[in-house]
């Protein structure tokens, strides 16, 4: 019987936020038991080109933490992505409003990767694109904070405890 699909992590261009989101979750669903360590993660852009490789300081942030995103590469959200997916988590409501107009079907399970984060704290992340690696780094912490928030959810999705 086949796993779970992917997690698919999307913002604009696959080259800074969901890259860095990528990393930060499949390092997480590595440390937990099956069948979350096997769930696969993926990363993809509404306005990705495909092939192009990771912003230098999404890396360096990412390294910081002892995560390695250096190889990763850009890709174009399909709707194949959207259809296997288990979770579909976007950067901003301006992604979901783009998947949802433009996927047919649009995915079930189609939220904002910090929708699960306690009411009161923003729901968006911002694009640190072009900016210093201070605003990597911020972009990165905003991530890490709505991850245990997503594999609570996970659980809830895969039945595990």
């Amino acid at each position: 019987m086949p796993g779970p699909g992917p997690i698919v992590v999307v913002c604009t261009a696959n080259i800074c936020r969901s890259p860095m989101g990528e990393g930060l979750l499949r390092h997480a669903l590595a440390a937990e038991p099956q069948p979350l360590r096997s769930i696969p993660v993926i990363s993809a852009g509404v306005a990705a080109r495909d092939g192009e490789i990771v912003s230098e300081n999404s890396v360096y942030a990412l390294r910081k933490v002892g995560i390695d995103i250096k190889d990763q590469r850009s890709q174009a959200l399909t709707q194949e992505m959207l259809d296997e997916a288990l979770l579909v988590l976007c950067m901003t409501e301006t992604h979901r409003a783009m998947i949802q107009v433009q996927a047919n079907p649009a995915p079930k399970n189609l939220h904002l990767f910090r929708e699960f984060t306690p009411p009161g704290s923003d729901r968006e992340i911002g694009d640190p694109f072009g900016g210093p690696l201070k605003l990597y780094e911020l972009c990165r912490d905003e991530i890490v904070e709505a991850v245990p928030s997503i594999l609570a959810h996970v659980r809830g999705l895969v039945g595990a405890s």
